[in-house]
């Protein structure tokens, strides 16, 4: 299941691109299995692990693979009720207190999920395009950060659809640029357009959004 209720805290810095095991549907929710040896390696019960920026909580760990439950909500929310067996996806544990914050806090409560809508090749890296839902595009400005599938990435373009510049409705868009370790080492090197990616938006900036709305309602 999902772990809302834990104060673990993740870097959006992939440690090892996993492979799904098994996805068994149960009923509002799923049993996932995952390989990965190296995030698998002492981890217990109650654990978190992100799996493509999704934070779940272990249920079991062995033999180099790590189960969790994922409750209704999880797979609503994000594009885990769609992995299937040898399906690769990003693995991070949590930040440790004496870590290096190397990418940007990640809580690992996915917002939405976007869609890839173009991938244009460059010299040493490449630049994708994600399209993204209504409500999210307020939250992502230009040289600002944001975890796609888990990954903290640095937002190089925006846009959105015509209309007010101050409708949350609007559905928009943000461009990536990805340098080869990260298309090496993540989900992002296989992803193709049309493909679903998690989006966490800066939880900072959602911080300071309900603090200007609470300062204008007093």
């Amino acid at each position: 299941m999902a772990a809302p209720e834990e104060d673990s805290v993740f870097t959006g810095i992939v440690e090892e691109l996993g492979e799904v095991v098994a996805l068994q549907e149960l009923g509002d929710a799923a049993r996932l299995t995952v390989r990965g040896p190296l995030v698998a390696n002492g981890a217990a019960r109650g654990d978190s692990i992100a799996v493509n920026g999704v934070c779940l909580t272990v249920t079991e760990a062995s033999a180099g693979t790590f189960t969790a439950d994922v409750m209704g909500e999880t797979l609503r929310r994000t594009g885990l009720g769609a992995l299937a067996p040898g399906g690769a996806v990003n693995l991070e544990r949590p930040l440790r207190l004496d870590g290096r914050l190397g990418g940007h806090l990640v809580q690992g409560h996915v917002d939405g999920t976007g869609t890839i809508t173009a991938r244009r090749p460059a010299p040493r890296w490449e630049v994708v395009r994600i399209g993204m839902p209504p409500g999210l595009l307020r939250y992502i400005v230009l040289k600002g950060s944001v975890a796609v599938d888990g990954i903290s990435l640095t937002v190089s373009a925006t846009g959105a659809a015509a209309g007010r510049e101050d409708d949350p409705g609007r559905d928009g868009w943000f461009e990536v640029s990805l340098i080869p370790e990260t298309l090496e080492r993540t989900t992002l090197g296989r992803k193709q357009p049309g493909d679903s990616v998690n989006l966490e938006v800066d939880m900072i900036a959602k911080y300071v959004e309900k603090l200007l709305g609470a300062g204008a309602r007093s």
